[in-house]
């Protein structure tokens, strides 16, 4: 995927209110940690979270989709007529049906006209949702896009925590429900457009795939339950993405030096560092996302690009690798040349 007329107009994320640390998890637990003889702080040791957010209760993923969009839409100084499609991304969702896409759409107030719909790959379903919309701008079918990803893992979470309080469980159950722990909530929303109508936009360039869909059984998820063999996913997730990197040294010519910041899909404090570690990336050069929000899957890497905004991190014409690895498995790597 490479684009030449594709640019980012704005980027914006919505925080979830509550902020739940990895110690009152772990509190919670204790009646099974203490049985199984875990040592205290292991969620926090192990993960490198201090804290992840939730939603209030009733808040479902249309409701952050919509916030966020709307911000997203207000910055970009855009009319909701513009907007010709709206993609949800987000692995949450309202109902299985309908999309949780149109009801965002209505909750927006979108028109009748914009395309709405969701596309749904793991943590890298925002950047798929990327290459999706940037392939309609660049073909002319349509001038703007919104994307919105919102993740909400309190139900998840909650229900693994009662899981893991029956007294039949053991260490392998604890280990494999383990890693849903470190899921957190927030809200995320991208409006990209034709870089010919953009006033100081963002370009986005487009980037390089690779799939090792022999993995996909190593991570399954349901609302209530997420089963990971830990171990055997970051493994093989590593291989895949050192792969990923080695086609785009040789498609795109990236080097190591090529980029100022790598807006890295982070699970963990474990993952990022052999993410990082494996290919040779620079570790300050990487936003760590993970220790305030835990694993808030696909909308990740957009939430750090709005975090390096924020924050006056980046400046123009500064180069930005969004790179990710998605339960399945399938690598991406793409760039946005601030």
């Amino acid at each position: 995927m490479r684009f030449e007329n594709v640019s980012i107009v704005s980027v914006e994320h919505i925080d979830a209110p509550i902020r739940v640390t990895s110690e009152e998890i772990e509190e919670r637990l204790r009646p099974t940690m203490d049985r199984l003889r875990l040592p205290p702080n292991l969620l926090r040791e192990l993960s490198g979270i201090e804290a992840r957010r939730w939603w209030k209760e009733g808040v479902v993923p249309s409701d952050a989709a919509g916030m966020a969009g709307r911000k997203a839409l207000e910055v970009a100084g855009l009319d909701p007529r513009a907007i010709g499609v709206l993609v949800n991304t987000s692995v949450c969702r309202d109902f299985v049906e309908p999309s949780t896409a149109c009801i965002a759409h209505h909750k927006i107030g979108l028109p009748e006209t914009c395309l709405n719909f969701d596309i749904s790959n793991a943590c890298l379903g925002f950047v798929n949702g990327m290459d999706v919309v940037g392939n309609m701008i660049e073909r002319g079918q349509i001038e703007y896009a919104l994307l919105v990803d919102a993740e909400s893992s309190r139900y998840t979470v909650e229900c693994t925590i009662e899981r893991l309080l029956q007294p039949d469980v053991g260490h392998r159950m604890f280990r494999d429900q383990f890693a849903t722990l470190t899921l957190g909530s927030c809200g995320v929303a991208m409006v990209l457009g034709r870089s010919n109508l953009v006033d100081n936009g963002h370009a986005y360039r487009g980037g390089v795939t690779l799939a090792a869909t022999e993995n996909n059984q190593l991570c399954t998820g349901h609302m209530h339950e997420m089963v990971t063999d830990t171990k055997a996913l970051t493994e093989a997730g590593l291989e895949l993405a050192l792969k990923t990197w080695a086609k785009a040294v040789d498609e795109l010519g990236w080097q190591h030096d090529t980029h100022q910041h790598y807006a890295q899909h982070q699970t963990t404090k474990g993952h990022a560092d052999k993410f990082a570690a494996v290919i040779g990336l620079e570790p300050d050069k990487v936003y760590r996302l993970y220790p305030e929000y835990g694993n808030v899957g696909p909308a990740g890497v957009a939430v750090v690009l709005s975090k390096l905004e924020k924050e006056e991190l980046v400046t123009a014409g500064e180069r930005i690798a969004m790179m990710g690895i998605g339960s399945g498995l399938n690598c991406s790597m793409v760039e946005v040349v601030w």
